[in-house]
């Protein structure tokens, strides 16, 4: 059992609750959107276990234009990891890196990733959480499968076909026992050029008694991750919050990142608290990013663009996170 959770640390996207039996919750996030644009989904499978040891394992699902959510809950025997490899069954559904195979109720067929991208990982920083992979207890840990990727094949949705071949893919990642508190996070890989992706989310850590604002954000473009993290010397400078508008500013040594994430109407979604999904959130696939990189030493505007099809909640006591 040890030598699984090791593997696993320094291996983000593979399965982390090797031995537990209580108080804990693991769930991937498989973003993938149609090239038109005009399918937007989220499939969500994991395993959740309470303070009692009552556990279940599930596939939740989000149609994002639709404005839908379903939340399929299956018996804690159906969900199946496989050491040393992400390789995850629940039931007859199948989440790998490079695939996801469909066996739900109204939605089945099979979906194949290429080319994707993910979040550096090193000996002493594994993935996008970085030294903090290595902080014991924490409330939750974040991985990044993939920042931006393609897609093959195609899903029959309520007796009809959708094919993605030729759209756009995301997939991450928590594990833990609860979200936190208060956070904010957004995703767009939907540009005017190919190949180019944005991640950020700000949150309230619960840390050693106390509690601190965190934040992660990436930016990928032309090949190159423009990181800032809490733990590589980045300052998070503005984060404002209203009724249509989310911006957040961060800056690091060397750039400056702008965006401004332009809400739409959002969707109720299972999220865990206590290890069991009894917590609720709202998430929007239609929001709209405007986002703009700088170099702070020449003021080249490195990119400034504006990504669609963008996942975005605010969740929480998000007043907690404003500066």
């Amino acid at each position: 059992m040890l030598k699984k959770r090791l593997n696993a640390l320094w291996n983000p996207a593979q399965y982390h609750g090797w031995g537990r039996k209580k108080r804990f919750f693991e769930g991937w996030y498989y973003k993938v959107v149609s090239s038109n644009e005009s399918h937007a989904f989220a499939f969500i499978p994991g395993i959740a276990m309470d303070e009692n040891g009552n556990k279940q394992a599930f596939v939740q699902v989000l149609d994002g234009k639709n404005l839908t959510a379903n939340y399929h809950k299956y018996h804690s025997n159906d969900f199946i990891a496989t050491p040393k490899a992400h390789n995850v069954l629940v039931a007859k559904n199948r989440f790998t890196e490079t695939k996801i195979e469909l066996e739900l109720p109204n939605i089945k067929g099979v979906i194949e990733f290429d080319q994707q991208t993910p979040w550096p990982s090193s000996w002493y920083s594994p993935g996008i959480m970085g030294p903090f992979s290595f902080a014991p207890r924490m409330q939750c840990y974040h991985g990044i499968l993939s920042m931006n990727h393609s897609l093959k094949g195609s899903l029959e949705i309520n007796g009809g076909n959708v094919d993605f071949t030729g759209g756009r893919g995301y997939t991450e990642k928590d594990w833990g026992h609860s979200f936190p508190e208060a956070y904010i996070w957004m995703q767009s890989n939907h540009f005017s050029e190919a190949g180019i992706s944005i991640k950020a989310s700000v949150a309230k850590i619960p840390w050693m008694g106390s509690s601190f604002v965190g934040f992660i954000a990436g930016v990928w473009i032309k090949n190159k991750l423009y990181q800032f993290t809490t733990y590589n010397f980045s300052k998070l400078r503005q984060c404002n919050v209203n009724a249509t508008e989310v911006k957040i500013t961060l800056e690091n040594p060397k750039h400056k990142l702008e965006i401004t994430a332009y809400r739409e109407k959002a969707t109720e979604l299972a999220a865990p608290i206590g290890g069991f999904m009894d917590a609720r959130i709202e998430e929007s696939m239609m929001a709209k990013l405007a986002v703009k990189l700088i170099s702070k030493k020449t003021g080249h505007v490195l990119l400034e663009d504006c990504g669609s099809s963008a996942g975005l909640e605010v969740a929480g006591k998000y007043h907690l996170l404003l500066t």
